[in-house]
């Protein structure tokens, strides 16, 4: 009985104690110091970036449905007071949309696929096969990404309107089709890949395709995708290239084409016709990072952690 009243003691001395310990974290976590500390360096910059980030959105989305007179006004709000469609119809009016939407699509869809593909062959190669000067191949990727394409702009114009690609799709996709960033994401995430793997397809006579589409690609799709929808929000958001390689409306793509209405409204003042035609080049994109975001965090920080 003895030894059972002493356990039981034990046990309630050790409660009081954890009891106490509790109670003093709590103090601590609700301390003044400890409340300002987390609402400067924690919430105070998460609700600025927000603010920073968002509010134009919204701003931009909202402002689509208002006529002209609540833009331009002295006194501003967020919500419309009398929405209306009139400015996506107006859109429609003052540009082929409909063309020029098909246009995006083309070459976003065409341009991501075959820089995918690129990036995943080119990666597995730089990895998986040895050649001679292949890190000679792979700091010339390197040098790739450190280099704006606006120092291609030219040299591109006079071979793409030598072959005949002015005014063209083809002629718009074809310049872009490598992909440094692609190439380099996929190679960095091959390395974490264990020689295991491979070697073992390899005794069972799998070549270089049946080891790229059979091992390699499905343990990166996390990766894969990251480099889909970066490629994909690029090739759908370039602008200068497809603005200097064409020049009439049935062959532009959406963001020239918002361009195009720009200059139409301009003069106007419709500046809720303009944030229309911002809102239908930026929908898109934001459809697709909803469905592919879980893959982007993946792909991130895949191999970060061994």
């Amino acid at each position: 009985m003895s030894y059972l009243s002493n356990a039981a003691a034990t046990k309630r001395k050790d409660r009081e104690i954890q009891r106490t310990i509790n109670r003093a974290e709590r103090q601590k976590a609700f301390s003044k110091e400890n409340l300002a500390s987390t609402l400067l360096t924690g919430y105070l910059p998460m609700v600025i970036a927000f603010l920073a980030i968002a509010l134009p959105l919204l701003w931009m989305v909202f402002s689509s449905f208002k006529p002209a007179p609540e833009i331009v006004t002295l006194h501003p709000s967020l919500f419309p007071k009398d929405p209306t469609v009139m400015n996506y119809e107006q859109v429609a009016q003052r540009v082929p949309l409909g063309r020029v939407f098909l246009n995006s699509v083309i070459v976003t869809t065409v341009g991501t696929g075959i820089k995918v593909f690129l990036a995943i062959t080119s990666a597995y190669a730089l990895v998986f096969i040895d050649f001679k000067y292949r890190n000679l191949f792979f700091m010339i990727i390197l040098v790739a990404l450190m280099v704006p394409a606006e120092a291609a702009l030219l040299p591109n114009y006079m071979t793409i309107a030598s072959m005949g690609g002015r005014n063209t799709l083809w002629g718009i996709i074809l310049p872009s089709l490598g992909t440094a960033f692609g190439t380099f994401l996929l190679r960095q995430q091959n390395k974490t890949l264990p020689p295991e793997l491979l070697e073992a397809a390899e005794l069972d006579g799998a070549g270089h395709w049946r080891k790229l589409w059979q091992i390699v690609v499905p343990v990166t799709v996390p990766t894969i995708a990251t480099v889909a929808l970066i490629t994909a929000v690029s090739e759908w958001n370039a602008f200068l290239w497809p603005r200097v390689i064409t020049d009439t409306p049935d062959k532009m793509t959406l963001p020239v084409g918002l361009n195009l209405l720009q200059s139409i409204e301009s003069s106007t003042g419709s500046y809720g016709v303009l944030m229309a035609g911002a809102v239908l080049v930026i929908l898109p994109v934001l459809i697709l990072f909803a469905f592919l975001q879980r893959y982007i965090v993946a792909g991130l920080t895949q191999g970060a952690v061994k």
